[in-house]
């Protein structure tokens, strides 16, 4: 088994990134990051409000500052990447530069399943009906997939759990 020191979990938001990332650093005895929790502590303000009150763009700015910053700060780690993190091609290029890339792979239905009750915390979904929520999240996957693709690792599975990720360290 081989071994990194920055493991980034990417995919699509309700994918289990945080959930899988947690148990995951703490079987590897490494610190665990999760990008969005960074950036609203480091703001001040939760994802939902820095959206509301300055924009996608500025999030998306705020995101590849703390992503760069968590790299140069930290020698080992497990951090779980906002759903767009890597739709930034300097982002993925950075991702892949400092350490393993794991894609979690979960359909247009699974998805929209696990988000179902959680809208209210994720606010490109929040004001959608359950039509509009898998519309959203099959295009946001044509979208977002050609960088997503660009992990090291991709892991497709129903219900993916940690002894599937170690397997790939």
């Amino acid at each position: 088994m081989a071994s990194s020191d920055k493991i980034f979990l990417i995919g699509f938001m309700g994918s289990g990134k945080t959930t899988l990332g947690k148990r995951l650093a703490k079987k590897l005895e490494q610190s665990f990051f999760d990008l969005d929790k960074e950036i609203e502590n480091s703001e001040d303000l939760s994802v939902n409000q820095i959206f509301e009150q300055y924009g996608e763009a500025y999030f998306r700015d705020l995101e590849s500052k703390t992503l760069q910053k968590i790299i140069e700060n930290n020698k080992s780690f497990v951090l779980s990447l906002g759903g767009g993190t890597p739709c930034n091609q300097r982002n993925m290029d950075l991702i892949n530069g400092s350490g393993t890339s794991i894609y979690l792979k979960y359909n247009t239905g699974i998805l929209a399943s696990r988000l179902s009750g959680a809208k209210a915390e994720r606010p490109l979904i929040k004001d959608l009906d359950e039509e509009q929520v898998k519309n959203f999240i099959s295009d946001k996957l044509v979208e977002r997939e050609p960088f997503y693709n660009q992990a090291q690792f991709t892991v497709e599975k129903n219900n993916v759990k940690v002894e599937d990720l170690m397997v790939l360290l």
